[in-house]
């Protein structure tokens, strides 16, 4: 829309003949494409627009060649050619307009607010910023139901819902709805506005909608002493559709979870179905289902809130549990408790308690009650001279009635104990009780810790036990098999000295006393050893005699069932009898004459004293019975 001559370009040309011979050098420009829409100045080549009204929306790009040639332009001149593309930039010199001039949408009466009901778009052939547009309802009889906005991508006109619809009240809308242009060019106002409308008609589609109550939210009140089946309100529902079903009342037992309530399923009336307890829930909070009888599917909810109104029925206590203590040198008249109560009911007017002695009580010698007025009273002492020794426990009941209608009493017991105080009155001792309190640990703390010793104890004496308890006797039986029971014997030797265990006299000897089998584990009774020497082995040569003692002990443990099921090594310190050269053993030296003393081996220590009693003075009777 640029006026005729609006300048587009300036294009340059260069000649490298001298400019200053002839007209080689003086060049003039034309133009070969791009006519009648640009022209070029001759000597200038500043190109500029040759028709007026040049739209964007009809064509916005085109192709210019430019000549430039020199000798003036005249024949035999040599020329150049170069190529401009000229681009038309957008105007808003279009308004925007509606492809059809009126609409019609249907629309559910279920539909939530705030959900988009229809989307129309006016059309702008301009582009960018030219071609934004508002949106607004300016007629119709949906003002205030429906609203429409401008989507900013797509430059639609997006119409949702303000309120809630219902056939049954109105069943169509009609809205007339304008879009503008946003950024209006004044240039162009003379083409007319920069707007259009288009008539938009909503029809609301008859949906099967769910009970709904006259109230979302019945508040009743009922009291406390309320009997069983005691009417407590009515709600109410009806079917919002043109069949108008009947409704049938029920209450959601997730809400109700003890049936404190019932409800008549024709009328709504809510009733009682136990009796109630203000102190233990003052308020109920139940929901009431409201159901089609056409169309059970479609269920309605309110909600019932039920406040129980509370009655005096319980009596005031002590509002704890009080722990008095007297001390011994306390004076009468003097303060040795201030008590309170408490109330689980809830009068209007608040709590009001009266204090006195029960009549029983009330002509004692000891103490007295004073009521503060204030729902508080004070215990006094009417003596002195309370002594542990005669009473170290006293029992005072205290009346204690409440304010209201009709009046609740209660007797509760205060106990004082009798103990010993400090100067500043602070109690030392008490009786075994009050030691253990001011020890820091209570009755029941000492029974824990008794019980934990006790099971110590227990724990103790089972470990002794099983330690204690006998091993099996290594003695196998005749019914087992040995070789699948091993027997092992950690028995170490005591060395040189330990000659207790057994006696090497006796495989010293042939004659060796043969009875019966003897149990391995115990240590063998040293066998009886005789003075003569019969020889029991016939002497054969080659060390034969060996050969047949050692078969011979070799028999007697294969047949003997308590040895045991593994290989032993046995040494048998044997000589044998009849050697040529007798025998060397020192044993025979004690019947010879020897003048050899040997009586000095008694002072060489223990090591030596069972030489010292061989080869010392004395019999040979005295060396074997040793």
């Amino acid at each position: 829309m640029s006026p005729v001559g609006t300048s587009v370009v300036e294009v340059k040309a260069t000649d490298a003949d001298d400019p200053t011979y002839g007209n080689s050098a003086r060049v003039v420009y034309s133009i070969l494409e791009g006519q009648p829409y640009f022209s070029v100045e001759p000597k200038t080549g500043i190109v500029r627009t040759a028709l007026p009204n040049m739209d964007r929306e009809a064509r916005d790009q085109y192709l210019l060649v430019i000549q430039a040639k020199d000798m003036v332009g005249q024949m035999g001149g040599l020329s150049g050619t170069t190529s401009v593309t000229v681009t038309l930039t957008d105007v808003n010199d279009n308004p925007p307009r509606f492809s059809r001039k009126s609409y019609q949408f249907a629309v559910p009466e279920s539909l939530p607010v705030a959900s988009v009901v229809a989307k129309i778009k006016a059309l702008d052939s301009d582009i960018g910023p030219n071609a934004e547009m508002d949106y607004r309802i300016i007629e119709g009889d949906g003002l205030g139901v429906f609203r429409v906005t401008t989507d900013k991508d797509t430059q639609e006109g997006v119409i949702t819902l303000q309120k809630n619809l219902d056939f049954e009240t109105k069943s169509s809308y009609t809205l007339k709805i304008e879009a503008s242009n946003r950024n209006i060019d004044p240039r162009f106002l003379s083409q007319g506005p920069f707007s259009d409308t288009a008539m938009v008609r909503l029809t609301v589609e008859n949906v099967d909608e769910p009970p709904v109550f006259s109230s979302p939210l019945s508040k009743m009140v009922v009291s406390e002493a309320a009997k069983v089946g005691t009417m407590i309100g009515t709600v109410s529902a009806m079917d919002p559709d043109t069949t108008n079903s009947p409704i049938r009342y029920s209450i959601d037992r997730n809400t109700d979870l003890e049936r404190f309530f019932n409800i008549e399923s024709t009328t709504g009336v809510i009733s009682t179905a136990k009796p109630l307890d203000r102190e233990a829930n003052a308020v109920h909070n139940i929901t009431i289902l409201a159901i089609e009888s056409m169309d059970p599917s479609q269920v309605g909810k309110g909600v019932a809130l039920i406040t129980v109104m509370d009655i005096n029925d319980n009596a005031p206590v002590f509002a704890i549990e009080y722990e008095t203590f007297l001390c011994e040198s306390v004076g009468p008249g003097q303060v040795i408790e201030t008590i309170s109560a408490v109330d689980k009911d809830e009068p209007p007017s608040g709590h009001r308690f009266f204090f006195s002695l029960t009549a029983e009580t009330a002509g004692n010698m000891n103490f007295t009650l004073r009521d503060n007025k204030d729902n508080t009273a004070s215990v006094l002492t009417k003596r002195s001279g309370f002594q542990r020794r005669d009473q170290s426990m006293y029992r005072l009941p205290v009346l204690i009635v409440d304010s209201g209608t009709p009046a609740l009493s209660s007797t509760n017991t205060l106990s004082i104990r009798v103990c010993d105080c400090d100067p500043d009155g602070t109690p030392q001792s008490c009786g075994t009780e009050a030691f253990m309190l001011s020890a820091g640990l209570s009755t029941g703390a000492l029974i824990a810790i008794l019980a934990c010793i006790i099971t110590l104890l227990v724990l103790v004496l089972l470990i002794v036990t099983m330690r204690r308890r006998k091993k099996e006797p290594l003695i196998l039986d005749e019914d087992r098999d040995v070789r699948e029971n091993i027997v092992r014997y950690d028995d170490e030797g005591g060395g040189e000295e330990d000659t207790e265990a057994f006696d090497m006299v006796a495989l010293r000897n042939l004659n060796v006393v043969r009875d019966s089998k003897a149990r391995r584990d115990v240590t063998p009774e040293v066998p009886t050893l005789y003075c003569s020497r019969p020889p029991p082995y016939k002497i054969t040569p080659d060390n034969g005699i060996f050969r047949e003692f050692i078969w011979d002990r070799l028999k007697d443990a294969d047949v003997d069932p308590s040895a045991p099921p593994y290989d032993s090594l046995q040494t048998y310190a044997f000589e044998g009898s009849g050697s040529v050269a007798e025998s060397l053993s020192s044993l025979d030296s004690l019947s010879t004459d020897s003048e050899q003393n040997y009586d000095y081996l008694s002072d060489w220590g223990p090591r030596f004293r069972k030489l010292a009693d061989l080869y010392g003075h004395g019999d040979s009777s005295n060396i074997f019975s040793s």
